[in-house]
């Protein structure tokens, strides 16, 4: 990886200064991962993404079925909900689990502002890939609306070009 650049292309962990992914439930404990029951995570109102394919989420599913969920996902507690949490990356794989009837996911919990929440779910989207142009451009102009920030600072926390986010932003002015 070369020099000065923090975090992106390492996966989430790399954001959150966790080690790798534990394999191993004793490791999973030591490393911060909890065993949250399903019915306790809601979906994140302001992700990013908005269609999630079936047949994508199926393969998904029968993937979760065979092997487990091999990545936590990542959550924050909700305030106004005691015991409830938010999702903030993984929704895929939360709804992944639901089709097979899991009862618990694992979790990596965090106390976020909903700046490092929008901030982390559109990195989570955007290096991922998969997003439509006009799903992306929507993060961006949240990003932007929300957090003050140029095509340039954005362009810097995601790993993408300052005339990228600018020119995809701009599709959304488009008739």
């Amino acid at each position: 990886m070369a020099e000065g650049r923090r975090g992106l292309g390492r996966g989430l962990s790399a954001l959150l200064d966790e080690a790798e992914a534990a394999t191993t439930p004793e490791a999973r404990r030591a490393a911060g991962v909890e065993e949250i029951p399903i019915e306790l995570i809601q979906a994140n109102p302001d992700q990013p993404r908005r269609h999630f394919s079936e047949a994508e989420l199926d393969e998904l599913a029968k993937s979760i079925r065979q092997r487990g969920v091999l990545q936590p996902i990542l959550v924050r507690p909700l305030l106004d909900d005691a015991g409830s949490y938010q999702i903030v990356a993984g929704e895929r794989r939360w709804r992944a689990s639901q089709k097979i009837g899991l009862h618990v996911v694992p979790a990596l919990v965090r106390v976020l502002s909903d700046t490092d929440v929008m901030d982390i779910a559109v990195i989570e989207n955007v290096q991922r890939q998969d997003l439509t142009a006009l799903e992306e451009a929507r993060a961006y102009r949240k990003m932007m609306d929300f957090g003050s920030r140029t095509a340039d600072v954005i362009g810097n926390l995601i790993g993408k070009s300052r005339s990228h986010v600018a020119n995809t932003v701009r599709l959304l002015s488009l008739p």
